[in-house]
């Protein structure tokens, strides 16, 4: 019974030590209380940018074509900012005000390895079609049978995407978000099932994946290999620049078939992916466009975001491949 009520006591405490440390860093870094210059020009300068890119959204879809590769010039689709996107951000502001839900969140994701909502804009806008239906340059009323989303996180994406399909199949690594999955009906595969089912699929969906896997063409290749031939597509999103990292043991490595994507700017990144990478394993572009991938944010910053370039891929034939 004593040895109970000491760890019961000795976890209050680090819970209250926590909770202190976060408050202290927080007022630390609100500004007023950084004292070397160049740790507060920085800050400034990290204030200063994100107040512009919440009142610039727009540069988040920006593409310069003319930077693009002659090939892939008129596959860019623009993409632009949509109702729900505006929502995602005005609600993950609110949030971020909120001081003990961000305390718990922080403890919470901490001690049970959970995430914040994440918005990837496939998400519906009332003035146009999906950017999802766009890109496959399908209707509102299309369907197929099977659709697979490799890493599906929570499932938001996947319900988007699942409208059009009679039946869809996702794989997932995080125990938390397999729950999440498993709650949606959706059914789930192991990460070496996926590929021996002996059906294939209409559309395999990859979002934010590549640089996060241990052998990248590997996973490539497995998906042409389980596409349905000649109609089937992939769709494919990559966070650039290109930064692959992989955990192992709780420690982030470079992955075992590292990629090294050339070029500087997001333009010269996608077409050296779309040249290189894709060609090697098999496939061709059908469509490209440019997306924030957004993460609610926290009491330091109301949100988060990265560069996507989100693809369309169609698996070359044989004599094609060849050519290449």
């Amino acid at each position: 019974m004593c040895h109970l009520q000491l760890r019961t006591l000795i976890f209050v405490a680090w819970v209250v030590g926590y909770i202190a440390f976060l408050l202290s860093v927080r007022r630390m870094w609100t500004g007023k209380y950084v004292r070397s210059p160049l740790v507060r020009s920085l800050f400034l300068n990290m204030v200063t940018e994100t107040e512009a890119s919440a009142a610039e959204t727009q540069e988040w879809y920006r593409c310069t074509p003319d930077l693009l590769g002659d090939s892939l010039r008129p596959l860019f689709v623009q993409s632009h900012l949509d109702s729900s996107t505006k929502t995602f951000l005005k609600r993950s502001a609110e949030k971020s005000s909120w001081l003990f839900t961000q305390l718990y969140h922080s403890f919470v994701s901490t001690v049970l390895m959970l995430h914040t909502d994440i918005c990837f804009s496939f998400s519906p806008s009332s003035s146009d079609l999906l950017p999802f239906q766009r890109l496959l340059q399908i209707s509102p009323d299309w369907k197929a049978e099977r659709l697979l989303d490799l890493g599906a996180g929570d499932g938001g994406v996947t319900e988007i995407m699942g409208a059009h399909f009679r039946e869809i199949y996702a794989t997932e690594v995080s125990l938390p978000m397999r729950w999440h999955l498993q709650r949606r009906n959706y059914k789930l595969l192991g990460i070496d099932e996926w590929q021996q089912t002996g059906f294939q699929y209409d559309v395999i969906s990859c979002l934010n994946l590549l640089d996060r896997c241990n052998d990248p063409l590997h996973l490539l290749r497995d998906i042409r290999q389980t596409l349905v031939p000649k109609t089937g597509r992939l769709i494919l999103a990559a966070v650039l620049p290109f930064q692959p990292y992989v955990e192992v043991g709780g420690r982030w490595e470079r992955p075992k078939e590292h990629l090294k994507i050339k070029g500087k700017t997001w333009e010269e990144q996608v077409t050296n992916l779309s040249n290189e990478v894709f060609r090697r394993a098999g496939f061709e572009v059908e469509a490209v466009t440019r997306l924030p991938y957004l993460c609610e944010g926290d009491m330091y910053s109301d949100y988060y975001v990265l560069d996507d370039a989100v693809f369309v891929l169609k698996a070359l034939d044989d004599t094609e491949e060849s050519a290449h």
